[in-house]
């Protein structure tokens, strides 16, 4: 990343253009690959076969006899409050990634007889804070999951999801989307990507950023061989991107298949339309933005302070 100074402002520029018209460029190019993926799907759905697969697997789910309908509070919380972890891990990983010369250090208080803790940057702590409390988080989550029989939801528990899954996506992709009831129950190819979230890239992002911290025992040779640390930073930046990725299409989704009852679901806990649902939506993504804002050298140092030492080098 290279700084222009001229005309007396800050310009970024990546592989020689400026950010913003990398942003544009990236733009266009996801503009055109939505078309042709639109175009594509419209022309397979004018198959007969494929018409008759649709027709068979109309891309729904039926979970099993007694799992539960709608949204209890526990899991809204929970869902606003991995959103909230996310944006901040995110947030804190991309500045532990791009920023050369970090504003402050910090370092723990040693604790016994160990070696001296490890000095880091501020923004790694603050990284790593937020980290723990994500998982934190998840396992509460996950504890409730099966103790309320809420897993069913979004664990597969038939192989016919994986045709189903198909016939969604490509419902999706031709822009006819399949009719949904996230209030009873997830379409197929929702069901796997958040059981494929949940299950296997939060565990891998756990793993992976473990493997980098300071909390992995790196004096145990044969567990740093066995799990080189090269093998978790291919992984973690990736998995990063997935979740990124997968915050904003889920998003896109909530907004455009129907705003008011998707965010009443998950915000104000019923099964009908109405603004209650979006105005908590609004006021909890304000909270987060803010926070994300705030979580600058200036109010983090004395947080870090009360757990360790913070300096300027």
């Amino acid at each position: 990343m290279v700084q222009n100074r001229s005309n007396g402002g800050v310009l970024a520029r990546v592989g020689g253009l400026p950010l913003w018209q990398r942003a544009l460029v990236w733009l266009g190019a996801a503009i055109v690959v939505m078309a042709v993926v639109v175009l594509a799907a419209k022309g397979l759905r004018a198959i007969p076969a494929v018409q008759d697969f649709l027709r068979t697997y109309s891309g729904h789910t039926t979970p099993p006899a007694g799992t539960p309908e709608g949204f209890p509070g526990w899991l809204r919380w929970q869902h606003y409050l991995n959103f909230f972890f996310m944006v901040l891990i995110v947030r804190s990983g991309l500045r532990v990634r791009t920023v050369q010369r970090p504003s402050a250090y910090f370092t723990p208080k040693k604790r016994g007889r160990g070696a001296a803790p490890k000095k880091i940057s501020l923004d790694l702590w603050f990284h790593q804070s937020i980290d723990i409390l994500w998982l934190v988080n998840g396992v509460v989550f996950a504890v409730l999951l099966f103790s309320t029989g809420q897993w069913a939801r979004i664990v597969p528990t038939s192989w016919d999801v994986f045709p189903n899954a198909i016939s969604a996506a490509l419902q999706y992709a031709s822009l006819d989307w399949p009719t949904e009831n996230g209030w009873v129950s997830y379409n197929a190819l929702q069901l796997l990507t958040y059981f494929l979230t949940v299950f296997i890239a939060a565990p891998l992002a756990a793993l992976s950023g473990w493997r980098m911290s300071g909390l992995f025992p790196a004096k145990n040779k044969a567990l740093a061989k066995a799990y080189p640390i090269e093998w978790a930073r291919a992984v973690h930046f990736p998995v990063m991107l997935y979740f990124v990725l997968f915050v904003i299409v889920h998003v896109v989704l909530v907004l455009s298949t129907g705003a008011l009852r998707n965010l009443n679901h998950m915000f104000w806990g019923q099964d009908a339309g109405g603004w209650a649902g979006f105005i908590v939506f609004v006021i909890g993504l304000a909270v987060a933005i803010g926070v994300m804002e705030a979580a600058r050298p200036v109010v983090l140092r004395p947080i870090a302070s009360l757990m360790g030492k913070v300096s300027r080098n």
